[in-house]
This record gives structure tokens, sequence and C-alpha cells, in this order.
């Protein structure tokens, strides 16, 4: 009885301690940063598709809005959300914003590169932004 007793306590301290596994969850869409960087102004949908997979969300009612979303926790920590947001006009793409952007990556400069409406000189490839940062 005395070592049933020890052992049950012996568990119950081992569990109290922390010692249960906590994993990583990582939810919705991944996209790969190169693919992000090769969007251009003016793809159709099906590019769009082929280059970055089926966006999360298609709402019925916004047929020329896409998003993107994925969100990432570091076991059991807050969670961090990233949303990718494409709009089309006449099924070409006509704008590119979101947190997938905030980035600090040569993919999040290209795509910054891109929406800057003021920009005349066009957008480099990302060999040429990976070697003058």
């Amino acid at each position: 009885m005395t070592r049933l007793l020890t052992i049950a306590l012996l568990a119950l301290s081992l569990a109290a301690c922390g010692l249960v596994y906590k994993q990583d969850i990582q939810q919705g869409n991944v996209l790969d940063e190169d693919n992000v960087a090769q969007l251009e102004l003016g793809m159709t949908k099906r590019q769009v598709t082929v280059l970055l997979g089926s966006p999360s969300v298609h709402s019925p009612f916004h047929a020329d809005r896409w998003d993107y979303m994925n969100t990432f926790a570091r076991r059991a920590g807050t969670p961090v959300k990233r949303v990718l947001t494409l709009r089309f006009e006449n099924d070409r793409l006509a704008s590119v914003e979101g947190s997938y952007l905030d980035q600090d990556s040569v993919a999040a400069q290209a795509l910054r590169d891109l929406q800057a409406p003021e920009q005349q000189a066009p957008v480099q490839d990302l060999d040429t932004l990976r070697r003058n940062p």
C-alpha cells in the first residue's frame, strides 16, 4: 500500500513539474517567401493559384478578394497571425497587402516595392534584391 501511494505521489509530482510536452501549432496557409516574392500585378487568378495554392478564405460575396491566413504558436505561446490579401480586377491581380509583408525578408521587401505607387523603375528580380539589399 505504501509503495502504491509513493508511486502515485511521484507520478503527480512529475506531472506538476511541467514535463508534459506541448507542441508548436501551425494553422492555415504556409506561404513560401520565394513564391510570394514572385507575385506580379496583372497575374491571372490561375497563375496566383499555381504559385501560392488555394486561399484560406474565398468568399462568394467578395470574389475579387483572396485571403491567405496563417497562425503560428510556439509551445502554448501567444499566436502570431499573418495575412496576405490579394485583390483582383477583371480576374487580374490588382493589389497585394497584409501582414505577410511586415516580415524583414527579401520577399517582403519585393512586395513592398511592388505596392509602391510612386515607383518609376521596374521591380527587380529576387536574385538582384538578394545581392543588393
